[in-house]
């Protein structure tokens, strides 16, 4: 299956995970709004999420692909079986155990992360119970983690791309169920972390269900330290923390708004909103790459994994940007019209869009490192992104911790230092991975590349122009339109169309061009008859 009909299927099966992702945290908005059980839940949230993000959404599985590919391209899919069975052994045993640690520990550890709130026990009590009970989703998708890579290995993409919905699934009944029964603050609180946990246990199940449809046959015995789990580790754990850049930067900032009532819940929203097109574009492109690029570089066609990776960065550049200036140029015009109810309020929304117009800026270098990582993965190098990404997260810790607290000092939000110092350290992160293929010769920054990528620039531009004056006259458009969720709709339909219309006039791509990438590719590997009913 060719590239962008790979992303297209990745993207496709995300897009419906995020509407109703979306539709959960409207649900939480008006739930908690800004207040203590919204900084509770996302506390609670906070390490499962980080986990499901490095494993679940990307950076363990372009670790893993290339390690099961070349050993099922070399010994056959018995001995990959075996790799995986021993790899996945012994991880769940450690991830398991460090559940258990976390949450016997939980009652110590929350106060210091949620230190905003520490002389209230009963938003600690809550805070603490809540965390306990989403520990584990994070053994669970250690599992399906690995039964994803083994099924994107085999170029089956549907099945990994869709199991993400019952998150929002299970988590939507509890946070409705107010609206059918009485309910207080933290039963909600409680009933809905515990659905996160429930909805990792079915995710792990059908993908286990998929990976034996295809054949596989993975078995999950007692951990052993094998040549060929150490082997594993010692190229997965450096990848997880090269691809991982964005996902500790997040963490890193959670951990510095402990302080800050409020702050967690802004950085929350804010970053469902900007991982949107990461999910969307990045992962999708991301884990499409790997497979390609580890066939292109064991094969020895490095022209061919040059022209993957071009096609990548266009086809990233081309979703990506659009969804950038629709951020920077209406942030408030969005969060407003759509978040704003309940007990979340126009000032809430005011403050949330300060924030994400300062991580608007830094999406398009967010989707570019999710894009330039596979190259170093697909030739087992994930000691270089480590460094880089080791490089980016002391940048958000050092810059980070300036402005946030120096904006706290001068009576300024420090949430939006945060935001500042994190797409600062993801261009930083760009800039060394693309300099050092480039310095290698892997990838080159050839002519028709960069006009294209003008054109595209020249289209987003054409799209600001239209958003502009919309953001300014928001207040007329809403009552014109009779409602401001119908306002926010037309806008960026409108937006859009323009952006579209413009990338065909400005020749930045083409019908026939569009016709060629989504073409399936003869001899890829996934494609024929053979594909298992429901998996692709």
């Amino acid at each position: 299956m060719s590239l962008a009909r790979n992303t297209l299927v990745q993207a496709t099966l995300t897009l419906g995970s995020r509407i109703l992702g979306f539709g959960r945290d409207l649900a939480l908005s008006a739930q908690f709004g800004q207040g203590p059980m919204m900084d509770a839940f996302t506390t609670a949230l906070m390490l499962p999420n980080m986990f499901r993000r490095l494993f679940a959404e990307g950076a363990f599985a372009q670790a893993f692909v290339p390690i099961y590919g070349g050993v099922r391209a070399r010994e056959g899919d018995a001995a990959a079986a075996v790799t995986a069975s021993e790899a996945l052994s012994f991880m769940f045993a450690v991830v398991a155990g460090f559940c258990i640690l976390l949450q016997v520990a939980m009652p110590w550890i929350m106060p210091w992360l949620l230190s905003a709130w520490r002389d209230d026990t009963g938003v600690m009590f809550a805070a603490t119970t809540a965390a306990q009970l989403t520990m584990p989703y994070l053994a669970c998708m250690t599992i399906a983690s690995l039964l994803s890579g083994v099924l994107n290995t085999s170029g089956r993409f549907a099945l990994s791309a869709g199991v993400p919905v019952f998150l929002n699934l299970c988590t939507l009944f509890p946070l409705l169920a107010p609206y059918v029964v009485e309910m207080d603050q933290t039963t909600v609180l409680l009933a809905t972390s515990a659905a996160v946990s429930l909805s990792g246990l079915i995710q792990m199940a059908l993908l286990w269900w998929g990976v034996r449809r295809l054949g596989v046959t993975l078995r999950l015995g007692l951990p052993r330290l094998t040549p060929g789990v150490s082997r594993t580790l010692k190229l997965a754990v450096p990848g997880v923390l090269a691809g991982g850049a964005l996902q500790l930067n997040s963490v890193v900032s959670q951990l510095l708004t402990g302080s800050n009532e409020g702050a967690r819940s802004v950085l929350y929203n804010a970053d469902r909103l900007y991982q949107l097109p990461l999910g969307l574009v990045g992962v999708a492109i991301g884990l499409a790459l790997v497979p390609r690029l580890t066939r292109a570089f064991v094969s020895g066609d490095h022209e061919g994994g040059r022209r993957t990776l071009d096609d990548g960065i266009t086809l990233s550049m081309a979703f990506t940007l659009p969804a950038a200036v629709a951020l920077f140029v209406i942030p408030f015009f969005i969060i407003d019209a759509t978040v704003t109810r309940g007990a979340f309020t126009s000032q809430d929304a005011a403050r949330t869009a300060d924030v994400l117009r300062h991580f608007a800026w830094g999406v398009p270098a967010f989707v570019l490192a999710k894009v330039l990582t596979p190259p170093f993965f697909a030739r087992e190098d994930t000691r270089r992104p480590m460094i880089f990404s080791i490089a980016s997260v002391a940048i958000t810790v050092a810059l980070g911790s300036a402005l946030f607290f120096g904006l706290e000092r001068a009576g300024m939000d420090g949430v939006v230092g945060l935001a500042v110092a994190t797409s600062v350290s993801a261009w930083v992160n760009v800039a060394l991975l693309a300099g050092t293929l480039m310095r290698e010769g892997t990838w080159s920054l050839s002519g028709r590349f960069a006009s294209r990528f003008a054109r595209v620039l020249l289209a987003s531009a054409a799209m600001a122009a239209v958003l502009l004056p919309a953001s300014v006259f928001y207040e007329d458009l809403a009552r014109l339109l009779l409602a401001k969720e119908v306002a926010v709709l037309a806008v960026c339909g409108a937006g859009a169309l323009v952006y579209g219309v413009c990338l065909v006039l400005f020749r930045a791509v083409s019908p026939s061009e569009l016709k060629a990438v989504l073409r399936r590719e003869p001899n890829a590997e996934g494609s024929g008859a053979s594909t298992p009913s429901g998996l692709d």
